[in-house]
């Protein structure tokens, strides 16, 4: 006789055994989903830092291209390369392999690039990176190129230049030769060489940036001390030689920019003495023949013809074939204004005795003053005199001249940044009296780090100024 019982509990092991298998297989397809789930996350995790590398090594390559393609060339070169040298990634965009250090290829970069407007040397790269195994997984990096101008410096000098006790500079400092800083630098100062020998000192050698403010400075070879009571940012020898000769090929672009046109820019020949230019706010500028001048004062003693009147270029150029006298103020223009004779042993001056203003400061109104010799502040120059701008004197310097010790001056303001082949000043001294200027302001304007003046000359490398992912 079968016994019921048994067959239940039968059944019910049965039943038990297949819920539990159930479970464990649940479970088990879960893990399995989880793991294969989290490999594939990985795997996607990893091709898109692997997309990033790939677009970064784009905006990588594209810096190292154009250092194959225009360091070392003139301005004028480097202007044709862009407009008509047929760019990677200007005209469409430029697509590259990317290989693994084993040479594997992985994945590629597409280059979008953004090439400079006239007169500005901003290259902005876009570069899309991605890998054949997720091509749709892509990273976009964003990147600005750009050629560091010489106005970026408060002071840069081809010569020894002294700052003084008291004296407070905000904006960076380089010399070719030497300097002695005995105030406060609230950013780097720096120069070309290692040791020079401080003309206004005797003794032997001396740092290539040094300080005779207490403590002074010790000799070469010992330790070069931090003195952040000087040097907030730092100093900074040997450093490269920035090349005041080069400036002659940016003043032949900007001539060919001149009597092209260029952004409504305006070419004056050698007529007599040179120019007189009155800038005015309403976007024109007066303009009239100089006759001569009293070459002991650099005062204008007469004129040829009448005034003309034109409008202001804005991104543009005013080449004058030679000197100019200058004053006034603009509202919303960026502009340079060139004295220089290239084509003679006869250099050109700036001159300036009254102030020449910004109307706004903030990027909308920029100018560059380039004298082929100097920027000269003339005798009769107003006794509180203020100037705007990015002053360049390529063969000589910007100053004024010694007109003895009964001339005697208030206030000179520079806003702006000062380029000088040779040493700058705008007071004298005998020792024991002051003349000239006797206060003498120089303020950097931040805004010249991103908006130098139109065609303003700059080093020969491009440098990352911005980096950002989009």
């Amino acid at each position: 006789m079968k016994n019921p019982d048994k067959k239940k509990l039968k059944g019910s092991a049965l039943a038990f055994g297949l819920v539990i298998m159930s479970a464990v297989a649940i479970m088990l397809t879960s893990i399995i989903g989880f793991v294969v789930g989290q490999t594939k996350y990985s795997l996607r995790i990893h091709a898109r830092e692997q997309a990033f590398q790939i677009a970064e090594s784009g905006t990588h390559f594209y810096r190292w291209y154009l250092a194959h393609q225009v360091e070392g060339r003139t301005a004028q070169q480097v202007q044709d390369f862009w407009t008509s040298g047929n760019p990677y990634g200007v005209a469409t965009p430029y697509e590259a392999e990317y290989k693994d250090p084993g040479g594997s290829a992985v994945g590629k970069y597409r280059l979008e690039v953004t090439a400079p407007t006239l007169g500005s040397t901003v290259v902005v790269v876009r570069s899309t990176g991605w890998t054949y195994k997720y091509p749709n997984d892509l990273r976009v990096l964003e990147v600005r190129l750009r050629r560091p101008s010489w106005s970026e410096h408060i002071v840069l000098a081809n010569d020894f230049i002294r700052f003084g006790a008291g004296t407070e500079v905000f904006g960076t400092i380089h010399s070719n030769k030497g300097i002695r800083f005995d105030g406060v630098a609230h950013n780097i100062v720096s120069s070309s060489v290692a040791t020079f020998n401080d003309p206004d000192h005797t003794g032997g050698n001396e740092f290539g940036v040094h300080t005779h403010d207490a403590p002074a400075d010790p000799l070469p070879p010992a330790a070069v001390p931090t003195r952040t009571d000087i040097f907030e940012a730092g100093r900074m020898f040997p450093e490269t030689t920035v090349d005041f000769n080069g400036v002659l090929g940016d003043l032949s672009l900007i001539k060919s920019v001149a009597q092209a046109g260029t952004n409504g820019s305006r070419y004056f020949d050698n007529t007599h003495q040179g120019r007189h230019i009155i800038l005015k706010t309403d976007d024109t500028f007066d303009i009239r023949t100089v006759q001569s001048f009293v070459a002991s004062t650099n005062e204008i003693n007469n004129y040829s013809g009448g005034w003309q009147t034109y409008a202001i270029p804005n991104e543009g150029v005013i080449f004058v074939e030679g000197h100019v006298w200058l004053e006034g103020a603009v509202n919303g223009r960026r502009t340079t204004i060139v004295a220089a004779n290239l084509l003679s042993s006869s250099l050109k001056n700036i001159y300036i005795g009254k102030d020449i203003r910004y109307t706004n400061y903030d990027c909308t109104d920029i100018l560059g003053l380039i004298g082929q010799k100097d920027v000269e502040i003339i005798k009769s120059s107003e006794t509180d005199l203020k100037i705007d701008g990015a002053l360049l004197a390529q063969s000589g310097r910007v100053g004024r001249a010694n007109y003895g010790t009964s001339d005697i001056k208030s206030v000179i303001t520079v806003y702006g940044a000062l380029a000088t082949n040779l040493r700058y000043g705008f007071a004298w001294t005998n020792g024991t009296q002051n003349w000239g200027y006797i206060t003498r302001n120089l303020y950097y304007d931040n805004n010249l780090l991103y908006c130098p003046p139109p065609y303003f000359p700059t080093s020969t490398q491009y440098e990352m100024d911005l980096w950002e992912e989009k």
